[in-house]
C-alpha cells in the first residue's frame, strides 16, 4: 500500500513573479479579490496556508475604477483619532483625496488576518495613475484578470 505525500512549501522555495494590472473601469471589490488571491498565492498549486507563496503585485490607474449602485455616496469610512467622537467621510470624499488608500484597505481587508497579512501586503505597490511606476527593473508580466 503506498501511502500520498502532502507538499508543503519552505519559505523561500517558491519563486515570487511580478505582476502588472491595469484597474481602469474594473470594480473595486472584484479586482481587491483576484488580487487578495495572487497575494496569498492560492493561484498557485503550492499554496501553503502558514507560508507567504504568494506574488508581487503592481495596480496602476486606481484612479478609474468603479465603484457599483450607491456606494459612492452611501459607503462610510470612520476612524478614531484619539479626541472625543469619530471621524467620518463618504467614499466620494475618500476617492477624491486618496484613491490608492480605498483599494489597498479593500485588498487587506480580504487577507487572513494574522502576521502574515502584512507580508503579503507589503507585495502589493498600487499606483494612482499612468503606467509609470518604479518597478520596470522587475519585468512585470501583465496580469489580465476577468473582473469587469
Amino acid at each position: 500500500m503506498t501511502t500520498q505525500k502532502t507538499y508543503m512549501a519552505k519559505p523561500g522555495e517558491v519563486p515570487q513573479n511580478w505582476h502588472l494590472v491595469d484597474a481602469s473601469d474594473k470594480i473595486v471589490g472584484r479586482l481587491a479579490s483576484e488580487i487578495a488571491m495572487i497575494l496569498m498565492g492560492k493561484h498557485r498549486p503550492t499554496y501553503t496556508p502558514h507560508v507567504d507563496t504568494g506574488d508581487y503585485v503592481i495596480v496602476t490607474n486606481v484612479d478609474k475604477v468603479v465603484f457599483t449602485g450607491k456606494k459612492l455616496d452611501q459607503k462610510r469610512y470612520t476612524w478614531y483619532t484619539g479626541y472625543g467622537g469619530l471621524r467620518v467621510e463618504t467614499a466620494r470624499e475618500r476617492f477624491e483625496r486618496y484613491p490608492e488608500r480605498i483599494f489597498t484597505e479593500a485588498v487587506r481587508r480580504m487577507l487572513p488576518k494574522n502576521k502574515l497579512a502584512t507580508k503579503m501586503l507589503a507585495k502589493l505597490k498600487v499606483y494612482k495613475s499612468g503606467e509609470q511606476h518604479p518597478h520596470q527593473a522587475q519585468q512585470p508580466q501583465i496580469l489580465e484578470l476577468e473582473t469587469k
